[in-house]
């Protein structure tokens, strides 16, 4: 039993598995006084494992909720808003709030893009909005990258950001420069001009900050939401949104 002890520590963590084994064993009445009970008792369970590991991610999702919710109470919502960070619309004085991290090149950022959109049509007038780059680049490559610096660029022409933005994110595929420069010509950009600010240095800077913030305050996936505060990771529908600006 040991190497399978030894397999699931690795996947969820010493510490954490330990505390799980240590639940199911309770739950199926037995505890254990030292790790040689433990062993000798889970080579005659083997059937526990699955219990096991189930309890693991339970407590591993509860210290990771707990991690960010300490996170985003030592840095306060206005840092979410700040446009160092984030392109930010809507009323100033909104009562209600959505924030977004995402990756362009994202699949699930893909599909939560129309209830997004729909969301902010309906209320871009009420709603504060926040739009936090957040490219992955171990999982998406240069192409996200790329995508958000032109973002990035992009905030320099307000007006048209919106647009632009929905529209990266609308692609089927990795977003390419030449997809940048077609929909910022569509968006009505001055292309030439978010050519030029795209290399500007201090786009990179801005990127590397935005990446910092998203690590600094818990943001290890895309999209991650936090409505009115409440930070939710994962796709969204209609229905899920809605349900969650209620809170």
């Amino acid at each position: 039993m040991r190497p399978l002890v030894i397999t699931l520590a690795g996947a969820v963590g010493g510490a954490m598995l330990a505390v799980a084994i240590i639940l199911v064993m309770a739950q199926n009445g037995f505890m254990p006084i030292n790790d040689r009970q433990m062993q000798t008792y889970l080579m005659k369970h083997p059937e526990l494992a699955p219990a096991m590991m189930g309890q693991a991610q339970a407590l591993d999702e509860l210290r990771q909720k707990a991690e960010q919710e300490a996170a985003l109470k030592k840095v306060g919502l206005a840092a979410f808003f700040d446009p160092k960070i984030a392109f930010v619309t809507g009323p100033a004085d909104a009562k209600q709030t959505l924030v977004e991290f995402y990756d362009y090149d994202c699949p699930y950022c893909r599909v939560s893009l129309p209830a997004v959109k729909k969301f902010y049509e309906a209320n871009k007038n009420t709603v504060r909005f926040s739009l936090i780059e957040f490219p992955i680049k171990q999982l998406h490559g240069e192409s996200a990258m790329q995508a958000a610096r032109a973002s990035l660029a992009a905030r320099r022409q307000p007006a048209q950001y919106m647009d632009f933005h929905f529209a990266l994110l609308g692609q089927e595929e990795n977003v390419t420069e030449d997809m940048i420069f077609a929909e910022a010509a569509r968006a009505g950009m001055d292309v030439n001009k978010l050519k030029a600010d795209m290399k500007d240095p201090a786009i990179e800077t801005a990127l590397q900050a935005s990446i910092d913030f998203a690590h600094k305050v818990g943001v290890d996936g895309t999209p991650t939401f936090l409505f009115n505060g409440k930070m939710r990771p994962g796709a969204v529908d209609d229905d899920i949104l809605a349900e969650a600006m209620k809170s």
